[in-house]
């Protein structure tokens, strides 16, 4: 297949060959699923395709798992390494560097027991973990790091079953890891045990799935829409693009689902992008003409699994009862979460900064899971709607997804618990106590990273008079130090309509272009 650039990409790799590729595009196998599911393929074209798809064991000898549950659950991921990209394509696509041999991106699909709703819930890739220790069993199929602790599999499958009730939300283990390290340690076992753990929720099939296959998907349906009101750009992807609505080949795609760097919200910044570009999808394929030519989707299903590694259970009569079950599915009929967090940098040595669950409220979303209940509740009829303040200046960055840390370089004791607060009280995130500067200061400085720099200036309309001082490397997180000119924090509020918080669903009609 030809590329935007003029160039061939390469072509399907040999069984044998084939590596787990990284896909900061992380939703082609949810793209592969609505394919299946939402196209009521014949029988004919089914036994066809499945053939074609790479099996993986992701279930055998694992014990004391989860009961299972109404409707089906699919657990996707993407993995970062990268061998099937030609060297001309990782340059194009901001591809460089060595692969962790980990999972980049995983989401829960549950598709319920009627068959009348999807739920699609993102698990940050830096959820911390603790993993059990490895013992002596050989794994198949994982990643090259996997054979020094691949028997981490079967500490994992030794656990008990998990027991009613809201699910817990670490895993009782030695290693604290990142939940994205499970794949590196275990491959695919390790990754659905800790997953199963963490959740409470059954595992019925396994998708994997890499950047090659993401991106044919996409050019093979013809590009999709996406649409923003503010330009987004990220020097690390390349993404580029306008306000507005721009239909995007499958490079650009596969720029705009993994960048992190467009504003202050990094990983759930790109999950919420993620989320509305696979309900583009399902508008795409359930509004157009793809689902009415059965030769066409053909090529567009046998296009987007050929690349896809599966659990050696799904099998055609699966493929066939979700097709035939599905066939009125709408982006009405999905409905989009992120895990609910209460910390989003909690430090772990040797490991960095990970993000915790909320317990309470991330058990509640697995339960309903667990029940095959919706979890994108309708608004009450008579729910208050916050009145935006007339007087906050508008900013083109939700200040919800601004992390900020306060250091008081006065000689005005508390002023940084009070600026803190305020920052707080306007919308801004603020992790951490706030620390007395090393010495006082005349000017008040917000130090941030260029990559930050449409958050640095939302931060500085909330800090009237306020220096920006960039800090290259220094992350998302911008740090104040306030001096003698200090006056007040000013009430600031997004310009383009705020993200929902985290572990707050939103149905796939919402998430589409207007």
């Amino acid at each position: 297949m030809a590329d935007p650039r003029g160039g061939r990409r390469p072509g399907p790799r040999p069984a044998r060959q084939r590596r787990p590729v990284r896909w900061g595009l992380r939703i082609s196998g949810a793209i592969a699923l609505l394919v299946i599911t939402a196209s009521g393929l014949g029988r004919a074209a089914v036994n066809g395709i499945s053939g074609s798809i790479d099996r993986v064991d992701a279930f055998g000898g694992m014990q004391g798992r989860p009961s299972g549950s109404k409707g089906t659950n699919f657990l996707l991921v993407g993995t970062d390494g990268r061998d099937g990209l030609a060297p001309d394509e990782k340059k194009h696509f901001h591809l460089g560097g060595a692969p962790c041999h980990c999972t980049d991106t995983i989401m829960l699909v549950h598709l319920s027991e009627d068959r009348r709703r999807a739920s699609v819930v993102s698990i940050p890739r830096d959820t911390y973990v603790r993993l059990p220790d490895a013992s002596t069993l050989r794994v198949s199929g994982s990643s090259p790091a996997a054979g020094a602790a691949a028997g981490a599999v079967a500490a994992s499958a030794a656990g008990s079953p998990h027991p009613p009730g809201p699910s817990p939300t670490a895993i009782t283990g030695t290693h604290p890891a990142k939940i994205n390290q499970a794949y590196a340690l275990g491959g695919p076992k390790l990754t659905v045990r800790t997953v199963e753990q963490l959740t409470g929720v059954h595992i019925d099939h396994y998708l994997e799935v890499d950047f090659t296959s993401f991106m044919k998907t996409v050019d093979v349906i013809g590009g999709v829409p996406v649409c923003t009101s503010v330009p987004l750009k990220d020097s690390f992807t390349g993404l580029n693009l306008p306000v507005g609505t721009t239909t995007l080949d499958g490079g650009q795609a596969l720029q705009y689902v993994r960048s992190r760097h467009v504003d202050g919200s990094s990983d759930l910044g790109r999950m919420q992008r993620q989320q509305r570009f696979l309900a583009q999808v399902i508008h795409k394929m359930t509004s157009g003409d793809v689902l009415r030519d059965p030769l066409e989707l053909s090529h567009v299903a046998s296009t987007v699994l050929g690349s896809v590694r599966a659990d050696q259970g799904l099998s055609t009569t699966d493929l066939i009862r979700l097709a035939q079950g599905m066939k009125d599915f709408s982006p009405r009929s999905s409905e989009f979460v992120s895990v609910p967090l209460s910390v989003l940098n909690y430090q772990v040595p040797g490991i960095g900064s990970t993000v915790k669950w909320d317990e309470a409220r991330a058990g509640r979303l697995w339960a309903a899971i667990r029940a095959d209940q919706p979890l994108a509740a309708p608004p009450a009829k008579d729910a208050p709607r916050p009145k935006a303040s007339a007087a906050a200046a508008p900013v083109d960055v939700d200040p919800a997804t601004i992390s900020v840390r306060v250091a008081n370089g006065t000689a005005t004791d508390g002023l940084g618990a009070t600026t803190q607060k305020a920052l707080h009280d306007t919308g801004f995130a603020t992790p951490g106590v706030p620390t007395t500067a090393p010495q006082r200061t005349a000017r008040t400085v917000i130090r941030y990273d260029p990559r930050w720099d449409r958050s640095a200036r939302a931060l500085a309309a909330a800090l009237p008079g306020a220096q920006l001082q960039p800090a290259a490397g220094q992350g998302p997180v911008m740090k104040v130090t306030l001096g003698a000119d200090f006056t007040r924090v000013a009430p600031v509020a997004a310009r383009a309509k705020p993200q929902p918080p985290s572990g707050t669903a939103v149905t796939g009609d919402q998430e589409v272009c207007a």
